[in-house]
């Protein structure tokens, strides 16, 4: 089965394995340095509330239940940060088995010739299959 074809489109890519893999990579990273951001603006906010961010001229909280307010919404967000993280370490996990696997790529094609009405049509097809190497 080959891949669907979009009008107009004809993208091509000529990846190696190490440069999907470094792809991969970079993405996590990227990823991760977005996290970190987030995190750093949660701390901030905070501080903010409890008047302790250094050269910020917003005022702190006014009462203990705006203090809760900002710590909540703090802990909402660093949690939704959490979630994404696991799911980013299960992605790293994944790539460390693609650059641990030894494996050796086929590539099968497939032709089919017909006659019909006296006109003769013929197409073929390439897929391409993957098998670990023990």
């Amino acid at each position: 089965m080959s891949f669907p074809n979009i009008p107009n489109v004809t993208p091509s890519f000529n990846l190696s394995r190490d440069d999907v893999v470094n792809l991969l990579l970079a993405s996590i990273a990227f990823e991760e340095l977005g996290l970190a951001h987030m995190i750093n603006a949660e701390a901030e906010k905070v501080q903010g509330a409890l008047g302790m961010l250094p050269g910020s001229n917003v005022p702190a909280a006014r009462s203990f239940s705006e203090v809760l307010e900002a710590n909540e919404s703090a802990n909402k967000t660093l949690k939704t940060i959490l979630k994404t993280q696991m799911l980013l370490q299960f992605k790293l996990e994944d790539v460390i088995d693609i650059i641990n696997q030894k494996i050796q790529v086929f590539e099968n094609t497939a032709t089919a010739t017909g006659t019909f009405e006296g006109q003769t049509v013929s197409d073929s097809d390439s897929a391409f299959y993957h098998i670990n190497v023990a």
